[in-house]
């Protein structure tokens, strides 16, 4: 399509505006959002800090109430009062009436209720008009739950309890062990019985949510106050209870009544009461909603600019593209015209299109003349790649063919030798070798042959060997399997292994001799090694040797026949294996006087 090009770029930065409106979003909206999730709980927190400590302040009025209380001599002696004796409890309960509980009943009204319960079975309930009606109260269990309500050392506890039936649900009991004159261990109870919707007077100045409510849980989970005004809805009440009771964390989120509530709890050191305060979230994240709303509002609206400015500026570098590719369509066919584009600004497609103006001009002047020339170089040419073609298959050729003369004759003499004076098996087992090794050596086609092939080529030639030196040498062979079928050059190896029986045993073979052939991959090359514990080379001839290696050139006719032993020599296949494979191949030398040679034949490798 025409618009390829327009179409991408339109599309990639539609993809970055995108990105990067999105990345910025996300990351303002989430970071907004924390921040005020932080704020809302650091505001809530220190509410509650601060109410907690209030209804601390107002709980400890009424425990130092009952302190004045317990340390007065007639509510001591009323205790150690002989239960018969119904005339002294009568004089103590009227002093403890008049000169005890009517004052506190007249300071603070939300007093309901203050009573006296010994051990012995004396008791006094004021209601602050004069003795309660507790016709209907079991006074020997109250006072079992009340003593192990009430630690033994005298501190006070908060119970959710009433002994009047009519302020059941709105009482909260304060009460604490106490004893008499003539007893060191509590023989009693005290308790203050307050109205518990009081305590709503310490959060009226609290700032909650429209919706918000709170709750206090004494010790064991007891709900000592809940808004009951406003959770009408017994079951949602008690929903909201369970959710506080069941978690022990300061701030949790819960679903109560299919609405997701924040709630809030600081437990005080001095009371052991849980206050609680519930927020639903969808008013404390009103203001990120409206955050989410602006940010969403001012994206969208920059999303648009953004696109149409980024087709304007796709379309701007596409137009005069298409216009170059338009004409170059015609400088294909054969059409060479110069484009017609104008800009306002010396830009870089400008500049483009006057090149290529530039060029067509001249490539219409030059193409008659390099037509031309090319017809008398390419007959030039293809002359020069013939001859050279030729001249390296016909080296190639008689390289294959140099087969080492003395070894033909030697070999032919053994197998004379051995049919005259005996006729036996190994005859056979020559000919057939030397048969291999001709049919092996005379093929002139230059393919490529493997590293089994080569091997094979070496036993046919060590077995015609056995009955020249008249005993078996056995040469060590470690090649892995995945090599043997590894490309080489026909005739590389044979001729190394008889240069080596040539120049390495010059006193004669020994059973401490060995030959050893190895194959390896390493990181550039496929590598062949041929080494032996001979006789080694001097310095100077084996630096005579890597100067011939260096020089790529064949050994010639003259040179070869200065060689001790001729043949087709070490030199030659390392050139035949560079005319194979290039010149960054071919043989290394290494060898120290009396410590064996060993040589290196690197090639390609092939089957990677």
């Amino acid at each position: 399509m025409n618009n390829k090009l327009f179409t991408r770029l339109l599309m990639y930065f539609t993809v970055i505006i995108l990105f990067s409106l999105a990345v910025l979003g996300v990351s303002f909206y989430i970071q907004t959002a924390s921040e005020l999730d932080k704020q809302s709980e650091q505001y809530i927190a220190q509410v509650i800090n601060n109410t907690s400590y209030q209804t601390d302040l107002y709980l400890q009025t009424y425990e130092r109430l009952s302190t004045s209380i317990l340390v007065n001599n007639h509510v001591k002696k009323f205790l150690d009062l002989d239960p018969t004796d119904y005339y002294g409890r009568y004089e103590y309960s009227k002093e403890i009436i008049k000169n005890v509980f009517t004052q506190p009943f007249n300071m603070y009204p939300q007093i309901n209720l203050a009573y006296v319960l010994a051990y012995n079975g004396n008791s006094l309930f004021y209601d602050g008009q004069g003795l309660a009606d507790t016709s209907s109260l079991n006074k020997t269990e109250h006072l079992e739950m009340l003593k192990q309500l009430t630690p033994d050392n005298g501190a006070f506890v908060l119970i959710k309890n009433s002994v009047l039936k009519k302020t059941q649900n709105s009482t909260i009991t304060i009460a604490r062990k106490i004893r008499g004159v003539q007893s060191y261990v509590p023989n009693g109870i005290l308790a203050i019985e307050i109205d518990s919707s009081k305590i709503e007077e310490v959060w009226q100045n609290v700032e909650l949510a429209k919706n918000g409510y709170f709750f206090i849980l004494d010790a064991n989970g007891q709900a000592i106050y809940y808004p009951e005004h406003k959770l009408k809805d017994p079951s949602v009440s008690e929903s909201f209870i369970n959710v506080i009771f069941n978690n022990s964390e300061n701030h949790f989120i819960k679903s109560v009544a299919g609405e997701k509530w924040l709630f809030v709890s600081r437990e005080s050191d001095y009371s052991q009461w849980r206050l609680v305060m519930a927020l639903p979230l969808s008013e404390l994240r009103s203001p990120i909603s409206t955050v989410r709303i602006t940010a969403i509002t001012v994206g969208g609206i920059v999303l648009i600019i953004a696109l149409l400015l980024a087709y304007r500026f796709s379309h701007s570098i596409t137009k005069p593209i298409q216009i170059l590719k338009n004409g170059m369509r015609e400088t294909v066919k054969g059409n060479w015209k110069q484009i017609e584009y104008v800009s306002n600004s010396r830009d870089e497609i400008g500049g483009l299109v006057h090149a290529y103006n530039i060029m067509v001009n001249r490539l219409e002047e030059m193409i008659n003349q390099v037509y031309k020339v090319e017809l008398n170089n390419s007959k030039q040419a293809l002359e020069l790649q013939t001859l050279e073609n030729e001249k390296q298959t016909l080296e190639f050729q008689a390289l294959q063919l140099q087969i080492n003369p003395h070894f033909l004759y030697n070999t032919l003499e053994t197998i004379n030798c051995y049919a005259i004076v005996k006729d036996s098996e190994e005859i056979s087992e020559i000919v057939e070798a030397m048969a291999f090794m001709l049919r092996y050596s005379l093929r002139t086609k230059l393919d490529e042959i493997t590293l089994v092939n080569e091997l094979n080529h070496i036993r046919n030639y060590l077995l015609i060997l056995k009955y020249r030196i008249q005993r078996e040498f056995e040469i060590e062979i470690e090649v892995p399997p995945a090599l043997l079928l590894e490309k080489m050059v026909r005739l590389t190896l044979q001729p190394l292994l008889e240069n080596i029986f040539q120049h390495a045993f010059p006193d004669g073979i020994e059973p401490y001799h060995s030959i050893r052939i190895g194959a390896e991959y390493t990181e550039h090359y496929f590598q062949v090694t041929v080494e032996d514990n001979g006789a080694g080379i001097t310095v100077a001839r084996l630096e005579q040797l890597r100067e011939k290696l260096n020089s790529n050139w064949l050994q010639t006719e003259e040179k070869r026949a200065t060689e001790k032993g001729g043949g087709i020599g070490m030199i030659n296949v390392h050139r035949r294996i560079q005319m194979v494979f290039g010149e960054q191949y071919g043989l290394s030398i290494d060898s120290e006087l009396g410590n064996g040679v060993k040589i290196t034949m690197r090639m390609p490798k092939m089957r990677i």
